[in-house]
């Protein structure tokens, strides 16, 4: 058990609203629940553990609030300490002085996440659990919600925790047939351990295969917009927000600097960019803006190349072709409503792209456009189902590195190296994926990850 002083903290958003929560956490939370609470039924050294209590926050023997009280003694809680909740009216100044009687009492303000770490840190959780818990928060879209619960259940980490007594069971034996070679024999075992590798490898490729996947389930399609200016990028944004929110007029390059909005497309979350129109010119402001375009491009999930019809394809157009010939992309023929210029079939002799015919100020073939988008990161490959995706960075690299240890594994089998080898590098790998768990980290890696999280949780 890790022990710790008393902390508490607000754990609702602190605006008025029906009720607010204030959570108490520690060894002193029940003495100083005694001094602030006065039940109408008993006291509060009587109270067991999971009830729930009606009755008055005091103060110099004053009414502060009428509460509902929540008792939770250790080990059976969050934490694993005990906790008091106290449900209170929602406004935000009578919330605070809940939280300022209780802090004068012998309580600390919790740190972000302290509720969480103090979970992690007394074995409750494993850290990819303690992940988890923000990522419900944070969660976009029902996909990115079911990964995270999936992932706070522990389906992650039974993974991780069966592929490492797995890779640890190699290490027993090579240790103890190395301790005593008389009694266990190691003929043709690194033909047996290589076996086992391909198996490990191939279960932490399939985890970092799903990566993408679950970057773009967790943090959503980075959509960039591209085109020449006045193309009517800034046009298709608006319409895709449903709102007025990029400047739009007949004056080229009016866009001289990315603007970036949100919009959720069925359980997908797009991202969207739009950017300065592409073009050379002399103008040192737009350069900028025309090279920061280029740069969003090679980050992009996805790219909209946007076409006007009513102008002829130019040295422009080739060069934003460049930039997409190796991207997920979807080209727009756009300005359908004016007379065209530029034809389906023209584009297709460029770039191998079926391209869609819209126009952004008049909204039509919008629709088109979307279930375009949802085809092509929906069908399949984000259907939600019962597979574990990888959205954590620190779990991918974690993986990556552990590939790479069994890899070096395989190259000492392969190169009739003692077998201490083995050991040394299933060893690493073994530790990597610990990483995963929160096993053996820094606590200013600790301290870090729980600082990303929100107060009261």
């Amino acid at each position: 058990m890790f022990k710790t002083d008393t902390i508490a903290a607000i754990s609702t958003a602190t605006s008025n609203s029906g009720i607010s929560i204030i959570r108490i956490s520690g060894t002193d939370s029940f003495n100083i629940l005694e001094k602030i609470f006065m039940p109408k039924k008993g006291n509060v050294k009587d109270f067991k553990t999971h009830t729930v209590h009606y009755g008055e926050i005091i103060s110099d023997n004053k009414k502060i609030d009428e509460v509902l009280v929540i008792v939770m003694k250790a080990p059976n809680t969050y934490t694993k300490e005990d906790v008091v909740e106290i449900d209170c009216h929602g406004g935000a100044l009578i919330t605070r002085k809940i939280l300022d009687l209780i802090l004068k009492n012998g309580a600390r303000t919790a740190d972000p996440g302290e509720f969480t770490k103090r979970a992690f840190l007394n074995g409750r959780i494993d850290l990819s659990q303690a992940e988890a818990v923000m990522d419900i928060i944070n969660a976009k879209n029902e996909i990115a919600l079911n990964t995270s619960v999936s992932q706070l259940s522990g389906n992650i980490s039974k993974i991780i925790k069966e592929l490492r007594a797995k890779i640890l069971e190699n290490i027993a034996f090579i240790e103890a047939a190395l301790d005593d070679p008389e009694h266990i024999s190691m003929e043709n075992y690194g033909e047996t351990l290589n076996e086992y590798v391909n198996n490990y490898m191939d279960e932490i490729k399939k985890l970092i295969d799903t990566s993408d996947d679950g970057k773009i389930i967790s943090e959503g399609i980075k959509t960039v917009i591209l085109g020449k200016p006045n193309a009517g990028k800034s046009s298709l944004m608006n319409t895709l927000l449903g709102e007025d929110r990029a400047i739009v007029t007949d004056i080229a390059g009016t866009t001289r600097d990315t603007l970036e909005e949100s919009i959720k497309l069925s359980d997908l979350h797009l991202n969207i960019i739009d950017t300065a129109g592409i073009r050379n010119t002399e103008d040192t402001v737009e350069k900028i803006g025309v090279k920061k375009s280029k740069e969003m491009a090679k980050s992009a999930d996805l790219i909209i190349y946007v076409v006007d019809s009513s102008v002829e394809l130019d040295e422009n157009d080739k060069e934003i072709i460049k930039l997409i010939e190796d991207k997920k992309s979807i080209v727009l023929l756009n300005k359908t409503d004016l007379e065209c210029i530029v034809t389906k079939d023209d584009i297709k002799e460029i770039i191998d792209k079926e391209p869609i015919e819209i126009s952004a100020k008049e909204n039509i073939g919008i629709i088109k456009l979307k279930e375009t988008i949802k085809e092509m990161f929906y069908s399949g490959m984000l259907n939600y189902n019962d597979e574990i995706y990888i959205t954590n960075a620190r779990h991918k690299e974690s993986l990556i590195n552990a590939l790479e240890s069994l890899k070096l594994v395989k190259e000492s089998i392969d190169n009739n190296m003692s077998e201490d080898f083995f050991s040394i590098d299933l060893m690493n790998a073994y530790e990597e994926l610990g990483f995963i768990l929160g096993e053996q980290l820094s606590d200013d890696l600790v301290d870090e990850i729980f600082a990303k999280f929100c107060m009261g949780k």
